[in-house]
This record gives C-alpha cells, structure tokens and sequence, in this order.
C-alpha cells in the first residue's frame, strides 16, 4: 500500500514537471525491486486516472468557457490531439512491450532535455488566444511522440509551443488543456482492456495510488502554470541530464 502511494505521488507530480512520469513510473519499480500489480500497465492507468481528475479539478472553468464560447480553441484542441489518438491506438503494445527499458529512457531523457534547452532561445511572444491552426498541428505531432517513454507529454508539447512562439504560462496551459482527452483516451481504453482480461486485482492498491496521484497532480499543475510566469524550463532539463547519469549508473551497478 505504501508503495502505491508512493507510486501515485511521483506520477502526480512527474505527469506535469516535464521530466516523464512514465520514465519514473519504470525505473521506480525497477530499482526497488517491485514488482506484481505495482509493475504493470494496468496500475499506471489508475495512476492516470488520478491525474485526469487533478486536470479537470484544475482547469474546469476554462473547459467550460471553451466548450460554450470558444468552438473555434475547442476545435483546435480536437485537431492536435488527433496525431496523439492515432499513435496510441497503433503503436501502443510495440511501446509496452519493446521500448519501456531503462536505455530508450536514457535516451529520451537527454535528446528532448536539448530540446527544451534550445526551445528557450525562442522569441516567445503570443498568448494562448493566438494559437492558430499550425500551432496546434505541431504541438499535436509533438504530444503523440510523448508516447516514447523518457520523452515527457508536457515536456515536448510544451516546447512545441515555445518553439511556435508561445509564452511560456501559455504554452503550459495549452499543453495541460492538450493532455485531458489524450489521458482520457488512455484511461477509457485500457480500463476496457483491464475488464476483458478478466484478470483479478488488488482495486485498493489502484485507489490508493489513484488518490495519491489526484492531489499531488492538482498541486502540480498550480505550481507549473505559476511558475512559467517567472521561470525558464531548464531546471527541468538539468533534473532530466542528472536522472540520465543516475540510471547510467545503475545499469552499470546491476550489470
């Protein structure tokens, strides 16, 4: 139980932090030598779903202005999450099964850690109000290879938007916005795939952590949209390089 909470806390803060939750959500595991339910797929849906809850507790009043007042931002919204929908729907047992090892993450954590660095060199200069069409094309295109473990959601679509001219509380508000129908497709999919398998599980192990997961995220998303206003993003990077060299490390240690 501790262990899923534990699990639940970390997604909740590294499901917005661009630093992958599912890197974390791995190597955790990994190196403390858990394994059964809190080592599964199907555990980290119900991590997710948590952090679906802290999005939509977050940012209710701004989905509520864009379903009512804003169809043009909502349709912009339904465009860049297809590229993501897609990518999950063809590729997700290839990345369960093939790239959640800790050298893909390595990997992942150190290219888009130099893509976040270079997107702060960008001119950032429009709000959220200005995202037009090719931006949201593009942010699209970046969240769906998101789907690679150690590549981070908020991460790559945050840069996409920086990239794309953004200001940074802009970016990280589309980003987070971007994320709630990716997570809840997510969530809607393998909880379908949790009922057909038929399969017997520990549902207050998955309650603890999706608890745990919903109130550390709500606190994350706050602190995130808050500190964009002031801050760059590459305290994130270097967190990404300093995991790079600590998995290293413990690959070696292991081998």
């Amino acid at each position: 139980m501790l262990d899923a909470v534990i699990l639940g806390i970390v997604q909740g803060l590294t499901e917005f932090l661009p630093v992958s939750s599912t890197a974390h959500l791995v190597l955790f595991p990994w190196v403390f030598h858990w394994g059964g339910a809190l080592d599964s797929l199907t555990f980290d849906i119900a991590l997710h779903a948590g952090t679906l809850c802290a999005l939509l507790f977050c940012l209710w009043r701004d989905w509520l202005e864009i379903i009512t007042k804003k169809t043009r931002f909502f349709v912009l919204i339904i465009i860049a999450t297809v590229p993501a929908g897609i990518a999950g729907v063809l590729l997700n047992d290839f990345v369960e099964h093939t790239l959640r090892s800790p050298y893909v993450i390595t990997a992942s954590l150190v290219a888009i850690g130099l893509v976040m660095l270079l997107s702060e060199k960008m001119y950032k200069h429009k709000d959220i109000s200005g995202i037009k069409l090719p931006d949201a094309v593009a942010i699209g295109i970046a969240q769906a290879i998101a789907l690679i473990p150690g590549v981070s959601r908020s991460g790559i679509t945050i840069s996409a938007g920086l990239f794309r001219g953004l200001e940074r509380e802009s970016s990280a508000r589309f980003s987070f916005l971007l994320s709630t129908p990716v997570i809840a497709g997510a969530v809607l999919l393998h909880s379908r795939k949790m009922i057909a398998a038929n399969v017997s599980y520990d549902f207050s192990l998955f309650a603890a952590g999706f608890v745990a997961s919903a109130v550390t995220g709500y606190f994350a998303v706050r602190f995130m949209l808050d500190f964009f206003k002031r801050h760059p993003i590459n305290v994130f990077v270097y967190y990404r390089f300093l995991l790079a060299v600590v998995i290293i490390i413990g690959i070696w240690l292991r081998g």
